[in-house]
């Protein structure tokens, strides 16, 4: 795996919307209606990341999730994570 430059990040993150790059990692909230959807979308995603062995750093209150993806093997960001945060999207916003 190989750390992506800043300027690749800035690139890849033009196709995701709302994700920002923030301190070696890449990252974006969400909102939703209340905690059981926040919760069910939670669980959607943590299947996914299993299955991909690649697990994000998340936080959850009440109806909102805030993610943050970064490599730690390589302590920066990955094409991985950016694939990541595209299955991400996917399942918030199918």
């Amino acid at each position: 795996m190989k750390k992506l430059s800043e300027i690749q990040i800035e690139e890849k993150l033009g196709n995701l919307d709302g994700w920002i790059l923030d301190n070696e990692a890449i990252t974006k909230s969400y909102m939703f209606k209340n905690f059981k959807e926040a919760f069910s979308k939670m669980t959607q995603i943590a299947f996914e990341c299993e299955a991909k062995n690649h697990h994000p750093n998340w936080g959850n209150v009440y109806n909102s999730l805030t993610i943050r993806l970064n490599t730690h093997d390589v302590g920066g960001i990955t094409q991985n994570d950016i694939d990541l945060a595209h299955i991400i999207e996917k399942i918030i916003n199918p």
